[in-house]
């Protein structure tokens, strides 16, 4: 693997990591429920930001960034 591509691999996980967690927070503000859910299961806190794209918007633009990255170190 060359250094770029483990720098941008680096980075998306990294970015992954930021968007789980801002998205960790806005859930658990809106209701504990699907603050649990977003901390057991990530997939299903993606979802609830899909649906509250008004509150949720920025982690999942930081996630589509972060697979982005991931994608184009391969």
């Amino acid at each position: 693997m060359d250094a770029s591509n483990a720098l941008l691999m680096t980075l998306g996980a990294a970015s992954l990591l930021i968007s789980w967690i801002i998205l960790l927070t806005v859930s658990w503000k809106e209701d504990y429920a699907w603050g649990l859910f977003s901390l057991l299961l990530p997939p299903v806190g993606y979802f609830y930001g899909l649906f509250q794209w008004n509150k949720a918007g920025q982690a999942l633009w930081v996630a589509i960034l972060g697979w982005v990255l991931i994608i184009l170190s391969w």
